[in-house]
C-alpha cells in the first residue's frame, strides 16, 4: 500500500528524531542567479520575494491546469486545500517542481545537490473563512538538519486585499519556536499556531504577481488571514532541501533530484507521472 503523506507526523514521532533545527546561514561567492546582496538578504531576513519566473502566457496555461485540477478535486468532495504531494501524481506538477529556473534559485540557497520533496496547493476562495496561523514548516516536518526552504508560486495575483502570505522579517535566527495546538475559534487550515509574532521582527506581506515566487526558509514565522475579498487567492508551495538532510518516516521516498546528486542514497528519485 502507498503511503499516505498527506498524514500530519505526530509530536511523539517528531520528538523521537532529534532535528538539528538551526539556521544555517549561506555561503555562497558566486551565486548563478541570486545576487550576493540577495544571498545576504537571505541571510538577515529569512526570506526572497517578488522574484520572476513563468510569464503571463505561461501562467495562463499554468491557471487554466489548477482551475480544471481543483474542479476534479472538490467534485470527489476534497476542499481546495487537499491537493498535497502533487508532484508525485501530476505531471504539470512535476514540471513546475523541477523547471531550471526555480531550481537555479533555490540552488544558489541549498548548494549544488537539491532534493525536491514537497508539492501542495493552498487555494483561498473568495470569502472562504479559513486562516493560515503563524507557524514554522520546519515543525511539521521529519527533517534534519533545518537546511530546507520552501518556494511559493503565485497561480492568482496575491495581495493583501485576497489574504497574502506575511513574513516576520528576521524570525528564522530565534530558531524552533513554542507553538500552542490551533482551536476551532483560530478557523485555522493547520493545526498550531504560535500567538505575539511582532516579538520576533517586523511583519511584511508576501504581495506577488502570479508567476513570481518567494522562497523562504523553513524557521521563518508566517501565516496569512482570512480571504474576505471576492477574489481567489492560490498559491503552489514547493518545497526543496539540500541533499545532505535526513528525512524520517519514510519522507526520503517523496524526493526528486532536481539539481546534482544524492552522495549517501538516502532520497528517492521519483520520474515524472502520467497523469495529468
Amino acid at each position: 500500500m502507498a503511503r499516505d503523506f498527506s498524514i500530519v507526523p505526530t509530536e511523539e514521532e517528531l520528538a523521537a528524531i532529534g532535528r538539528d533545527l538551526r539556521f544555517y546561514a549561506i555561503h555562497n561567492e558566486h551565486p548563478r542567479v541570486l545576487t550576493t546582496g540577495e544571498i545576504e538578504a537571505f541571510n538577515r531576513d529569512g526570506y526572497l520575494s517578488g522574484l520572476d519566473v513563468f510569464d503571463e502566457e505561461e501562467m495562463a496555461q499554468i491557471r487554466d491546469y489548477f482551475d480544471d485540477l481543483l474542479q476534479r478535486t472538490m467534485a470527489e468532495g476534497k476542499d481546495s486545500y487537499s491537493i498535497s504531494s502533487a508532484h508525485l501524481k501530476y505531471g504539470p506538477v512535476y514540471d513546475i517542481l523541477t523547471d531550471s529556473r526555480i531550481v537555479d534559485y533555490v540552488s544558489d540557497l541549498l548548494g549544488e545537490n537539491v532534493i525536491a520533496w514537497g508539492s501542495h496547493f493552498f487555494c483561498k476562495m473568495p470569502g472562504d473563512g479559513k486562516a493560515v496561523a503563524w507557524h514554522q514548516d520546519a515543525s511539521y516536518w521529519p527533517l534534519s538538519p533545518s537546511k530546507a526552504v520552501t518556494v511559493w508560486l503565485a497561480i492568482d495575483d496575491a495581495d493583501r486585499d485576497n489574504a497574502c502570505v506575511k513574513f516576520v522579517a528576521g524570525s528564522h535566527q530565534v530558531g524552533h519556536l513554542t507553538y500552542r495546538p490551533s482551536s476551532p475559534e483560530d478557523h485555522n487550515v493547520l493545526n498550531q499556531t504560535i500567538d505575539n509574532p511582532e516579538q520576533y521582527g517586523e511583519i511584511i506581506y508576501n504581495e506577488l504577481t502570479a508567476g513570481q515566487i518567494s522562497i523562504h526558509s523553513d524557521l521563518l514565522l508566517h501565516g496569512s488571514e482570512e480571504n474576505q475579498s471576492s477574489r481567489r487567492r492560490c498559491g503552489l508551495t514547493l518545497r526543496y532541501c539540500s541533499a545532505d538532510v535526513r528525512a524520517e518516516l519514510g519522507w526520503n521516498e517523496k524526493g526528486v533530484h532536481v539539481r546534482g546528486t544524492d552522495p549517501t542514497g538516502h532520497w528517492a528519485n521519483n520520474p515524472r507521472p502520467q497523469a495529468h
